[in-house]
């Protein structure tokens, strides 16, 4: 069987392959990548993705060949024309939905035997890009009027990718996705699309780490992203003074692109206003921003924290609160999108509202005040999410899809 993956990001081994960096996101697509070869050592896959550069690639890779279709140079249409007659695949498996090239595809190919996996949904997720913000607390900097790049404009823009977003699910026969919420939308935009659900197999290194209370630091949070609203660490900011009173040398640890430390001329507007909301709850001392980690480096910070939080205004199923609990760190997160898939409240993990940060702040004080608590929840979410995200169970389940799909 020919499979033809289309990728939002490249794989490590393409990256190398031209010189350029690993990205620090989508590592998972490569471990299910490997798991589904593992699976049938029958099928040829090949992944397709966009670079910074001038001509189509081919590159063979030792299981895998790559596609590497430049970004900047035309339309894309023509070359997946060429990648299917080059390729000719059995079946099109295009990951995700937020961006235009996914559309582009469909437009060049057809959606005969293509099948679509739901990652984010933008067209949703737009109306929740500001996460709260009333329009008084969305600052405008320098960077922000010279770039025309406000949050408005992100929102703006986000909303245009979900238009293409909408007309993909409208057209394929065939969608993957893994929660209720991304059922329930996918079936708003196209009752007559057949719903497959099939989970994520994560990054190897969440696999093999286990956290204990014993090595952690105890009164620390970890977040593993910040740097736009919707992730919600304005929510968790105002939770701080409330841990504070009780745990006053509490520390918040944020991963991700560190939006705070630019120099100023590049500093956005979300940036200023978390700076001034630090400085307006007296919480600077606590919150400790370390930038992009690496997948190891991603694993130990999950170790080392006493409690993740995932406080986002909307997720689909957040691969951060599925590597939190593979390695045990006790999670809370917010009650949005598909978490309530993935954390059942009191067993496996917490659960708020978005907006009551006051709720946030208690269920990190409990497990903050209870090593038992957190040893409790840690193995109870450990066991459900190596079965939500076991490798071989879920490279069988997209196998049998494939299989599906084809016999119709």
């Amino acid at each position: 069987m020919n499979v033809l993956w289309l990728s939002n990001v490249l794989f490590p081994e393409a990256c190398k392959e031209i010189n350029v960096s690993v990205p620090v996101v989508g590592g998972w697509m490569e471990s299910g990548a490997k798991a589904l070869l593992d699976a049938d050592n029958k099928i040829r896959l090949a992944v397709a993705a966009l670079y910074a550069g001038n001509s189509l690639k081919c590159i063979e890779g030792q299981h895998i060949r790559y596609y590497l279709i430049p970004s900047g140079k035309g339309r894309p249409e023509p070359y997946f024309q060429q990648i299917k007659n080059a390729f000719k695949p059995d079946l099109v498996h295009i990951h995700g939905t937020e961006y235009r090239h996914s559309l582009a595809y469909i437009n060049a190919c057809g959606t005969e035997n293509v099948v679509v996996s739901i990652q984010g949904m933008v067209s949703v997720y737009a109306g929740y890009y500001s996460g709260g913000l009333s329009g008084k607390n969305r600052i405008l900097s320098l960077r922000d009027i010279v770039r025309r790049d406000s949050l408005k404009s992100q929102q703006k823009n986000m909303a245009l990718r979900g238009k293409s977003e909408i007309e993909i699910i409208q057209r394929v026969a065939h969608v993957i996705g893994r929660t209720l919420w991304d059922r329930a939308h996918v079936w708003a935009i196209n009752p007559h699309a057949l719903y497959h659900c099939c989970n994520e197999t994560l990054r190897a290194s969440f696999y093999e780490k286990e956290w204990s209370y014993a090595a952690c630091e105890p009164y620390s949070v970890f977040l593993s992203q910040a740097h736009y609203p919707i992730k919600g660490i304005h929510q968790l900011i105002k939770a701080v003074p409330l841990i504070k009173r009780h745990f006053p040398e509490m520390k918040v640890y944020v991963a991700g692109n560190n939006f705070i430390h630019v120099p100023f001329i590049r500093k956005n507007g979300f940036a200023l206003y978390i700076e001034k909301l630090m400085r307006t709850y007296g919480v600077t001392g606590n919150i400790v921003f370390l930038g992009t980690l690496s997948e190891e480096q991603m694993a130990e910070q999950f170790l080392k924290a006493n409690v993740f939080v995932c406080p986002s205004a909307i997720e689909n199923s957040p691969n951060s609160v599925g590597e939190a609990q593979l390695t045990g760190v006790p999670c809370v997160a917010s009650y949005v999108g598909g978490s309530m898939d993935m954390v059942t409240n009191g067993e496996t993990g917490f659960l708020y509202r978005f907006e009551e940060t006051a709720l946030l702040a208690w269920h990190v004080c409990n497990l903050f005040n209870s090593p038992e608590l957190c040893e409790s929840i840690s193995k109870k979410e450990r066991a459900i999410a190596r079965q939500r995200h076991h490798p071989d169970e879920n490279a069988r389940t997209l196998l049998s899809i494939y299989n599906a799909i084809l016999s119709e």
